[in-house]
């Protein structure tokens, strides 16, 4: 079994709401279990003009791959109605695989692992997601979560955060 984290967003529609469901969805992914979840954070978006986010970061216990995860977690951003137009742009839901960690360790991938997906054109995956130590919506909910989880830049989530 290992452990996940993933960054939950959204800005359109009824985030609250959305995120809410989010969760359930995530609590039911065959071999996961939902462990615990942050409270909702409301953020300025990055991108374009859009309305603000709210997000949270959910922990799982699961067996599945970290690319099965992602191909799940893709799929359950479709189900909210998500559209890929714009890059940064505003969405019914983001789901973002942060970490994941097996027997203690984080997994580290150095080189993206590109997923063939009949819904989308392959998205990488690369973990520990590429821009976590610079984005505070991610880094505060999962502060919440894990304060003394250790990332790559050698400071823990808590430390990092400060850092911002």
């Amino acid at each position: 079994m290992s452990t996940a984290w993933v960054a939950l967003g959204a800005n359109l529609g009824d985030p609250r709401r959305t995120l809410l469901r989010a969760l359930r969805w995530l609590a039911a992914l065959p071999g996961t279990r939902l462990s615990r979840a942050s409270s909702l954070h409301r953020t300025s978006p990055v991108g374009p003009p859009q309305p603000d986010f709210l997000n949270a970061v959910a922990r799982l216990e699961t067996h599945l791959s970290p690319e099965t995860l992602l191909v799940a977690l893709l799929t359950l951003e479709q189900a909210a109605g998500r559209e890929r137009t714009v890059h940064w742009g505003p969405r019914t839901l983001d789901l973002d695989l942060l970490l994941m960690g097996a027997d203690g360790s984080l997994v580290h991938k150095v080189q993206p692992y590109r997923l063939q997906l009949p819904l989308l054109a392959g998205p990488d995956l690369v973990l520990p997601h590429p821009r976590l130590h610079e984005r505070r919506f991610v880094l505060a909910p999962l502060a919440e979560l894990d304060p003394d989880l250790m990332l790559a830049t050698g400071l823990t989530v808590a430390q990092q955060l400060a850092a911002l």
